[in-house]
């Protein structure tokens, strides 16, 4: 790119002209080589390993939304990282899980902050949570190449949509579509045991701390069947990071409040290892 500036010294002169309210656009227009589905890998034989995330769950009740994560990467059958983060806010009223391979998946959810921030200065307004849930659509899209040579990335997306006055959840194929979920979600390795849990427990009526002890159910029903996914790690004192999302905005809940959930849940596995019973009828 020209050195071309303006009085800058530093910053050529497309980076000081108004354009697209998208910074991915803006990207993709001026160096389009720094997006992370445009990487260039070098040849390889075989299957590349590289650390994965894993299982990520929501749920809505009346107030909101709830996202939550497990800590363990893997790397093929072993554990790469016991505490990683997959559980981002996105803005002050959205969130968003990241499964797949996670270092392509960290810096997607990097550039879908900076795509909403940029958004916002231009605007001067927020996206709708429908809107910014296709703009996720789009990054996803672009990262097609990669996810076609085994390099994922499927993340969950929730937020308050201020409009509606609700919480709302949304999931991903690797493709980039885009699929709204109502009542509870779930992605990654262990999704399907996690789901499965939901299920049963879900009610249309729960309290925030009732969906808060829900995602912790459902993250243990995944790790105790699903080898890739991390329990509440008490010695190491790891545990799941669960996020809040209402009309007051985005909340992640401490280590103490997240410690004293899981232990909770734990302290009544030991009566009943499978977990709550849901009624027959």
């Amino acid at each position: 790119m020209e050195a071309n500036t303006r009085g800058t010294g530093r910053l050529p002169a497309a980076f000081l002209t108004p354009g697209s309210s998208s910074f991915m656009d803006f990207l993709s227009e001026h160096q389009p080589e720094l997006l992370p589905g445009n990487r260039q890998l070098p040849p390889t034989q075989g299957v590349l390993e590289a650390p994965h995330g894993t299982t990520i769950v929501a749920v809505t009740f009346p107030g909101g939304v709830v996202l939550a994560g497990d800590r363990r990467a893997t790397m093929g059958n072993v554990i790469a990282q016991r505490d990683i983060e997959k559980v981002f806010p996105a803005d002050e009223y959205s969130a968003v899980g990241i499964a797949g391979t996670a270092g392509l998946a960290v810096e997607m959810v990097k550039l879908f902050q900076l795509e909403l921030e940029h958004f916002e200065k231009v605007e001067g307004a927020q996206l709708s949570l429908e809107g910014k849930a296709n703009r996720l659509s789009t990054m996803i899209r672009s990262n097609l190449g990669m996810a076609m040579q085994g390099l994922a990335v499927v993340p969950l997306f929730a937020g308050y949509d201020l409009d509606r006055g609700k919480g709302r959840i949304f999931s991903y194929d690797v493709t980039g579509g885009r699929s709204e979920e109502h009542n509870f979600a779930a992605t990654g390795s262990g999704s399907i045991f996690a789901r499965g849990a939901m299920k049963k427990l879900f009610r249309d009526d729960l309290a925030e701390e009732q969906a808060t002890t829900l995602v912790v159910q459902a993250l243990y029903d995944a790790a105790d069947d699903d080898s890739a996914t991390g329990g509440p790690d008490v010695a190491r004192r790891i545990y799941p990071i669960i996020t809040v999302i209402t009309e007051d905005g985005f909340r992640r809940l401490t280590e103490d409040e997240s410690s004293e959930l899981s232990r909770a849940v734990l302290q009544r596995r030991l009566v009943e290892p499978d977990g709550p019973r849901a009624a027959l009828l």
